[in-house]
């Protein structure tokens, strides 16, 4: 039998399916939202560059009983991020 000619050095993936378990994957995601302070690191983070960040807050409006949680722009929960940047130490000139 003749050896088949290819017509490329390797087969690259096409992402069509994932490649690992998906309890795997569902353990990863439950770790990473039982760690609240990775989570809130990354979302300040990400609220600091000017990205849109969602956060979870508790409903202000009490008479919602069937919502106790909402989720908000960080914006709205925190206010814009240049306000922030006030308070951080500026460098001294030593002039």
């Amino acid at each position: 039998m003749g050896r088949r000619i290819k017509s490329r050095e390797k087969q690259t993936s096409k992402g069509e399916r994932p490649n690992t378990n998906p309890s795997v994957l569902k353990a990863k995601r439950r770790d990473y939202m039982d760690a609240p302070f990775d989570r809130l690191n990354n979302q300040v983070k990400a609220w600091r560059a000017g990205k849109k960040v969602m956060v979870t807050i508790e409903n202000p409006n009490k008479k919602e009983t069937n919502k106790p949680y909402i989720r908000v722009p960080a914006r709205q929960a925190w206010g814009v991020p240049k306000e922030m940047q006030l308070f951080t130490p500026k460098k001294k000139n030593n002039a």
